[in-house]
C-alpha cells in the first residue's frame, strides 16, 4: 500500500494533552491533524477549576499572556468534615500566582485559537472510529467521515481510551481504578461571593477548598465510604463537586448524585452556596491507577498522553498539569522520530525517557501506594478520626468546669477503648508508608 499522508502527526482528543502535543509540533512548521470529537472545545471534559501556570508558560510561551482567567487561586483549605462542622487548616498567600481559576470551556477554546494561529488544522464534532494500520504500524485514523495518514498518531482521547486498547496498549480498567466525580457550577452574584470568601473585588484572590470525610447527615450508614469534595471560587459562579471510588459506588449501591446533595445540606458549605443557582453540572471519570496502572506508552506510530496514559494525581488534585507536560513531552518525542524518519517504537521511546526525566513519573512512583494505603484504611480517615478531632477541640474550645487534664486523660484512653490496637496500628503503619514513599520518592 503507496500512503500518501495528509500530515505529519495525528493527534486524537483536544483536551490540554492533546492540544500541548499538536502545539509543540506545529511550532516547528510541522503539519498536524488535531481531531475532537466533541462538538465545541471543554464539552466532555471536567476538572474541579485550578489550572496550573507553570505548566500553561512551559507549553505555550510567550502564549501564555492570552489567557484570560476569573480568579487567581491562593487560598487553600484542607477541611475534615464531621455531623456538626470541621476541623480546617487554610494557607494563604497574597502574592501568589501558580494558580488560575479558569472553566474548562474557557481554557480550551483558548487553547484552540491559540494552536489554530500556529497552523494545527482542527476538526471538532468527528469520532475517531478505529486505527489504521499498516505493516505493524499506526499510519491513521479512520472517522465517520473518511481516512487520514500520518506517520505517528498521538492518542490524547482521555481516560477511557478506546484506541489504546484497540492496539492492546492497556487493559479495561478495574472499579477500584477509577474514580467518578460531579461537579455543579452554582451562580451568585460577584459581591456575594467576595463577602462569603472574604476576597478582593479586583479577581487577585480566590478560594479553593478541599473536604475530607463523610460522617454526616445520610451518609453516616455507609461504611468505608471514601470521598473528597472540592470547592473553587470564580468571578461569579461556585465549582462544587465530589470524587468517589466506583467500587465504593457499587458496594454501597449509591448514586453519586445524592452524595453530592447531601455534601450541599452539611452545615459548614450550605451557607457557602445558599440562594445559588445550578447552571451547569458534569460528570466525568477520572483513572486512579496511578504509577501501577500505567499502560504500554509507545508502539509504532503511536504515542499516549494525558488521561489516556492515566496520569493523575488523585492526592493533590492534579491532572492538567500532568496533561498538559505529556503532551508537550509526546510532541517532542514525535519530532525526534520525524526528524530520524523513523516511527518505530524503539525510535518513539524516548517518549518515557523524557517522562522518566519529568516529575510526572517522579510523582506518580513517589505516590505509588499512597491511593492504596488510603482506601485501605477509608473508615478512618472518614468516620474515625473526623470523630476524634471533633473531641479533642471540644475539651479543648469548652470551659464546662472540669478538668483539662482529666478529660484529656480520658480523652487519649479512649483510642483504645473504643478502637482494637489493631487498627491503631494498621492506621499508623499505612500513614508511615505513605510518608516514607513520599519523602524517599524519585
Amino acid at each position: 500500500m503507496d500512503i500518501k499522508f495528509n500530515a505529519d502527526v495525528i493527534v486524537v482528543g483536544a483536551g490540554p494533552s492533546g492540544v500541548a502535543a499538536a502545539l509543540s509540533v506545529a511550532r516547528v512548521g510541522k503539519k498536524v491533524i488535531l481531531v475532537e470529537r466533541a462538538q465545541y472545545p471543554g464539552s466532555k471534559n471536567m476538572y474541579g477549576g485550578a489550572v496550573y501556570t507553570t505548566a500553561l508558560k512551559e507549553v505555550f510561551g510567550e502564549d501564555f499572556d492570552k489567557f484570560k482567567y476569573e480568579r487567581v487561586i491562593n487560598t487553600h483549605t484542607w477541611s475534615f468534615l464531621n455531623e456538626t462542622g470541621s476541623f480546617e487548616m487554610t494557607y494563604k498567600n497574597n502574592e501568589a500566582t501558580c494558580a488560575y481559576a479558569i472553566k474548562r470551556f474557557q481554557l480550551e477554546s483558548q487553547m484552540i485559537e491559540i494552536v489554530k494561529k500556529h497552523g494545527v488544522y482542527y476538526i471538532p464534532n468527528t469520532l475517531v472510529k478505529n486505527l489504521i494500520q499498516e505493516n505493524g504500524s499506526v499510519v491513521g485514523i479512520q472517522t465517520e467521515q473518511e481516512k487520514y495518514y500520518a506517520p505517528i498518531t498521538i492518542l490524547a482521547d482521555g481516560v477511557n481510551s478506546l484506541l489504546a486498547k484497540e492496539l492492546n496498549l492497556r487493559n479495561d480498567y478495574q472499579t477500584k481504578d477509577m474514580i467518578l466525580s460531579v461537579k455543579e457550577a452554582i451562580k451568585l452574584d460577584k459581591k456575594t461571593i467576595e463577602e462569603r470568601f472574604n476576597l478582593k473585588d479586583d479577581l487577585s484572590n480566590g478560594v479553593n477548598k478541599q473536604y475530607f470525610g463523610s460522617d454526616f447527615g445520610k451518609l453516616k450508614q455507609y461504611k468505608n465510604l471514601f470521598m473528597m469534595t472540592f470547592l473553587y471560587t470564580f468571578k461569579d459562579t461556585l465549582m462544587l463537586g465530589v470524587g468517589v471510588n466506583l467500587a465504593d459506588l457499587s458496594r454501597n449501591k449509591l448514586n453519586i448524585n445524592e452524595i453530592l446533595d447531601e455534601v450541599k445540606l452539611h452545615p459548614d458549605i450550605a451557607p457557602l452556596v445558599k440562594n445559588g443557582q445550578t447552571i451547569e453540572y458534569s460528570a466525568h471519570l477520572i483513572p486512579e491507577g496511578g504509577y501501577k496502572k500505567i499502560p504500554k506508552l509507545t508502539s509504532n506510530g503511536v504515542i499516549i498522553a494525558g488521561d489516556a496514559a492515566g496520569f493523575v494525581n488523585g492526592v493533590h488534585f492534579e491532572g492538567t498539569n500532568f496533561a498538559l507536560i505529556s503532551g508537550k513531552l509526546a510532541g517532542e518525542s514525535a519530532l525526534v522520530a520525524l526528524e530520524n524518519n523513523d516511527y518505530s517504537q524503539n525510535t518513539l521511546s524516548i517518549y518515557m525517557k523524557k517522562l522518566e526525566k519529568s516529575f510526572i513519573l517522579k510523582d506518580l512512583y513517589s505516590y505509588r501506594n499512597v491511593i492504596e494505603n488510603l482506601y485501605s484504611r477509608s473508615d478512618s480517615l472518614s468516620k474515625y478520626y473526623p470523630k476524634k478531632i471533633k473531641e479533642l477541640f471540644e475539651i479543648i474550645t469548652c470551659a464546662n468546669c472540669v478538668s483539662k487534664s482529666k478529660q484529656i486523660r480520658e480523652y487519649f484512653f479512649s483510642y483504645f477503648k473504643d478502637r482494637k490496637i489493631t487498627e491503631l496500628f494498621k492506621d499508623i503503619f499505612a500513614a508511615s508508608k505513605c510518608a516514607l514513599d513520599v519523602f524517599f520518592g524519585k
